[in-house]
């Protein structure tokens, strides 16, 4: 049959019909984008956000503990879970290990793996890139180690939410910072600024959850990548620009790293960037980084929706 002479693909909908041609091989999964008037399906987000991507039934207990971390978003998701009486460690919980204490700060791959392979596995961590403000790093010594390894060993549910490609690092090594370098320490012979690969980052996201169940096979892992934007680039282009490289890049390892555990029942991706980014209009507060309290409460009420019991 010529091309010309096949009828178009009409997609039906409660809402209105959408027409597309017909003359491309569609292969065994054909996903349309939807258009505006399906925004207020009432399911909306499982068929056009989460699809792909939900578990097959909440699974998340009141009883479970959980650990969420990374970065600033892993704040705003331990304060909603809290709220609802779920188990969360956070800074409520006392105790001196740094994913606690400093857990929103750890917004790089590079810092999540890092302390991880550090509490359980005792990796040996050059001193003085633990800064988690300018006037102050992090301890790095046997009792806090020890800390967090038992923290660790608690957990039931790890929630980790990445946010930034772009790092600071040592140049004589490669070791990557927490967040920047104090202006009182910088040296332009040892420090260096650089936009992390997609090979580097799925290499992590790889390693963080090959780590955690190594440890804790019974762990449950759920990623996400945070919705919340650069505050500033170090790059010479536009915030704006280097902002949708950086998280394109997080986004694409984070479905590579999908891809090589795709038949994990433990693993999931919460899509809350997507949320942010295709579905809110105007989320975010007047500095246009943090979202308006409404709208964490609406991404968080999905993740409760679909994830929780």
């Amino acid at each position: 049959m010529k091309n010309e002479n096949l009828k178009p693909i009409i997609v039906e909908t409660k809402k209105d019909s959408q027409k597309f041609g017909g003359h491309w091989f569609r292969g065994a999964n054909c996903n349309f984008i939807p258009s505006k008037k399906h925004f207020e399906d009432n399911d909306f987000y499982e068929k056009y956000i989460l699809k792909g991507f939900l578990p097959k039934k909440p699974f998340i207990k009141k009883n479970h503990n959980i650990l969420a971390f990374g970065s600033c978003f892993a704040t705003a998701v331990s304060d909603y879970l809290s709220y609802k009486k779920y188990s969360v460690f956070n800074k409520q919980y006392s105790t001196n290990s740094h994913i606690i204490r400093y857990g929103e700060g750890m917004a790089n791959t590079f810092t999540v793996v890092e302390q991880l392979l550090w509490g359980f596995e005792n990796k040996n961590i050059e001193e003085n890139t633990w800064y988690h403000s300018p006037n102050d790093s992090a301890r790095n010594d046997k009792e806090t180690r020890e800390e967090t390894l038992k923290l660790l060993n608690k957990i039931d549910i790890f929630i980790i939410t990445v946010g930034l490609a772009e790092v600071w690092y040592n140049k004589s090594n490669n070791q990557v910072f927490w967040k920047a370098i104090p202006i009182d320490k910088f040296d332009e012979k040892y420090h260096g600024f650089r936009l992390s690969t997609v090979n580097e980052n799925t290499n992590n996201l790889i390693n963080i959850y090959s780590t955690i169940k190594k440890h804790l096979p019974n762990a449950k892992v759920i990623f996400t990548l945070s919705p919340i934007p650069l505050m500033a680039t170090f790059r010479p282009q536009s915030c704006i620009t280097a902002n949708s490289v950086s998280k394109s890049i997080l986004r694409v390892s984070i479905d590579n790293m999908l891809t090589k555990f795709n038949n994990e029942d433990e693993l999931f991706y919460f899509p809350s960037y997507e949320i942010t980014k295709d579905y809110f209009v105007d989320p975010f507060k007047e500095d246009n980084r943090h979202l308006k309290d409404e709208y964490t409460s609406r991404i968080m009420g999905v993740f409760e929706r679909f994830y929780c019991e």
